[in-house]
């Protein structure tokens, strides 16, 4: 369930893990508020990392794109899940190896900045396949590709996001492409991005920092990530989770911490009192009746969300099932008079 903190996240903390599409931006807008909550952050003697398993771009193009949304930003911030994917590379089959190169200019980048040798996909004398997201990928790569996979290549996935979020929706991410070749091919790559641990022990390694905090808004790779690696998590709800995903949240995807927006970096998260199937929290009351959630009261947003958490969890634990959430709405601002959140 939830975690306490008296303190402010910014206090408790001293490396911010910053996923970055869904928390810090949104194509190519931020976030709003975001700027000015990562300045605080840091204001607070927080160090802060951009962490992304998106890894079609070079840290370099990442900063221009931080800084131009008014946020401070340098080059060693930013960790990528194709620089997590050198790393593994580098690890395995040393420097000047080469290596099959399917991605975006952040994946080639990354190989030649740790002494690899990105090559064509149909390079013979390739000792291993890399692939990333990029919008220019070419079909007839993708073949070459399968093929040299399914023939034994070894090969290292920047990431198995299914999606990622634009400002035209959500769209189809490389993990659409990771199981059009793994279902080809027979073949599982080793995977550098989150939830697998490469990511962020190489943003840790990088940044530094000895306790880390990683903020996100994805449960199935910044929360579960952040769990594989032992660190504590935020989730924030600026991106692609809401309530029906968080309700149905399993053990393993469940965050230490829980608010709306990055505010909650400067904010003390009080945790919900359970008693039974009813959760507590700051004039909220939870509980699932009949396969339903509910939650009644007044107070403040992020303690609804919390209570809603729980108490979702406390049903899925118990009954085997996710709670019905399709009629609750989540209030938008602080609540007035006393009201039953539950939509007509």
């Amino acid at each position: 369930m939830l975690s306490s903190s008296d303190a402010p996240l910014c206090t408790g903390y001293d490396l911010a893990m910053f996923d970055l599409d869904g928390v810090v931006y949104v194509g190519g807008e931020a976030v709003p508020g975001a700027p000015a909550d990562l300045a605080a952050a840091r204001a607070a003697g927080m160090r802060v990392a951009f962490v992304t398993n998106n890894a079609s771009r070079p840290p370099e193009r990442v900063v221009e794109h931080l800084v131009s949304l008014g946020i401070d930003a340098e080059r060693s911030d930013v960790v990528t899940s194709a620089q997590a994917a050198a790393r593994v590379l580098l690890d395995r089959f040393g420097a000047d190896a080469r290596v099959a190169c399917l991605g975006g200019e952040g994946l080639r980048a990354a190989l030649l900045a740790l002494g690899l040798r990105p090559v064509a996909v149909d390079d013979p004398d390739a000792s291993a396949l890399a692939t990333g997201y990029g919008p220019d990928v070419l079909w007839r790569d993708i073949m070459h590709a399968a093929v040299r996979v399914r023939g034994g290549l070894p090969w290292v996935a920047s990431n198995t996001d299914r999606t990622i979020p634009t400002t035209y929706g959500v769209a189809p991410g490389h993990g659409v492409l990771v199981a059009t070749l793994a279902d080809f091919s027979g073949v599982q790559p080793v995977v550098a991005g989150k939830p697998a641990r490469p990511l962020l022990e190489e943003t840790i390694r990088r940044v530094g920092g000895e306790r880390p905090l990683m903020i996100g808004d994805r449960l199935d790779t910044d929360i579960e990530g952040a769990r594989n690696v032992g660190v504590d998590s935020l989730l924030v709800l600026t991106g692609v989770t809401g309530l029906p995903e968080l309700a149905a949240a399993a053990p393993g995807e469940r965050p230490t911490f829980l608010h709306p927006t990055l505010a909650g970096l400067s904010e003390s998260h009080p945790a919900p009192e359970v008693h039974g199937a009813t959760v507590q929290l700051g004039g909220w009351t939870a509980r699932t009746t009949d396969g339903a959630l509910r939650v009644s009261g007044e107070g403040a947003v992020a303690d609804w969300w919390r209570v809603a958490a729980v108490a979702a969890w406390t049903h899925l634990d118990a009954a085997g099932a996710v709670a019905d959430v399709s009629g609750l709405a989540p209030p938008s601002e602080p609540a007035g008079a006393g009201r039953d959140n539950l939509s007509a």
